[in-house]
């Protein structure tokens, strides 16, 4: 199946390709040994899971001075 990209950067995938992929709006898109590779995202409000978020930061053994560094990493590098 072919996907066209057109003067706007924009790729329409074929019906065929998305069908299994209900309800996702959002790809991440990524480039591997010369391929695109999109991964389905499913995007949720920060505030409507917010302890899910707390822990899956504690499962990955992020520390809260790990987001204070790099946040202060952050701001020194941007501007």
């Amino acid at each position: 199946m072919l996907a066209k990209l057109t003067t706007k950067n924009q790729i329409t995938l074929p019906r065929d390709v998305v069908k299994d992929f209900k309800g996702i709006e959002y790809f991440d898109a990524v480039v591997q040994d010369g391929r695109i590779v999109l991964e389905p995202v499913r995007i949720r409000p920060v505030a409507a899971d917010l302890a899910g978020i707390r822990k899956k930061m504690e499962r990955l053994g992020v520390t809260k001075a790990d987001v204070t560094e790099a946040v202060r990493w952050s701001r020194k590098n941007t501007g």
